[in-house]
């Protein structure tokens, strides 16, 4: 299955190369970066800390999509979105992990998935996946007897806050409560706030030297709290889940999966 990837000379690019060449059945065919980055033309592999792979970092998917099987995108939402388009235009199955996309950008995913098979997560880690299955049920026992604060720490290079992971994690306590997270999302306070509303779910957002990636959700009762948290060490967690979930695509018909269906955890449970 050969393989393309969009944002190779990323932190997370570089980890996906390898990630890639650790995969069995999986061939690096193509990396790219956005058009006037000074390491276009520059060897993937030496990117990636593991030598040469005769695979040169170019500047358009266009020019390499007719290649690949399949591309994994970690770059902007804005570049994610044409990604998405030229796979939908060449038949080829994709993989994102583009946070900070808006309503608007995540429906052309959507629109994309009718044509091709594509999964799209605010997360690969397997862990954090695991995470997000838990929540559910945490939510659903525990129910409106607690305050939900959704705590994340990321590095200081994030653009983007909450993080993907934060609002997935929001999103699937406040749909298990039967809320609606854009109601009742409260992005950080100040001031003389008041009492605090327990239908809310509020959320805490650290920037700070190299820290990967660190999630804590907080249920909050009288008496007792129960906390359930990922840290994260490496971004290889990541570069990993979304290899396999490019692997898992290659039996896929078109539609729009995400991690819980790449591990089987889908209904699973509940």
């Amino acid at each position: 299955m050969k393989v393309g990837i969009a944002g190779a000379a990323g932190r997370m690019g570089r980890a996906l190369i390898g990630a890639v060449q650790d995969r069995e059945g999986l061939e690096l065919a193509a990396a790219v970066d956005a058009p006037g980055s000074s390491l276009i033309g520059a060897d993937a592999g030496e990117l990636a800390g593991l030598g040469s792979l005769g695979v040169a970092v170019t500047d358009s998917l266009e020019k390499v999509i007719a290649d690949l099987d399949v591309v994994i995108d970690f770059t902007l939402p804005e570049a994610t979105e044409r990604h998405a388009q030229v796979c939908r235009e060449a038949g080829c199955r994709m993989v994102v992990g583009t946070t900070g996309m808006t309503d608007m950008q995540v429906g052309h995913l959507r629109t994309a998935a009718r044509d091709i098979a594509l999964c799209y997560a605010a997360n690969y880690s397997v862990g954090v996946t695991l995470c997000l299955k838990l929540l559910e049920t945490a939510a659903g026992v525990l129910g409106d007897e607690v305050d939900v604060e959704v705590i994340e720490a990321h590095h200081r290079h994030k653009i983007d806050a909450p993080s993907g992971t934060a609002l997935a994690m929001g999103r699937v306590v406040a749909d298990t409560l039967g809320r609606d997270l854009a109601d009742c999302a409260v992005y950080g306070r100040e001031g003389r706030t008041g009492e605090r509303d327990r239908k809310t779910i509020g959320f805490e957002t650290i920037r700070a030297g190299d820290i990967v990636g660190e999630h804590t959700v907080l249920f909050a009762g009288e008496g007792e709290r129960v906390e359930i948290s990922h840290k994260a060490s490496s971004r290889m967690n990541f570069a990993r889940g979304a290899v396999r979930a490019a692997a898992w695509l290659a039996e896929r018909k078109p539609g729009l999966y995400d991690m819980q269906d790449v591990l089987g955890l889908r209904g699973r449970g509940s």
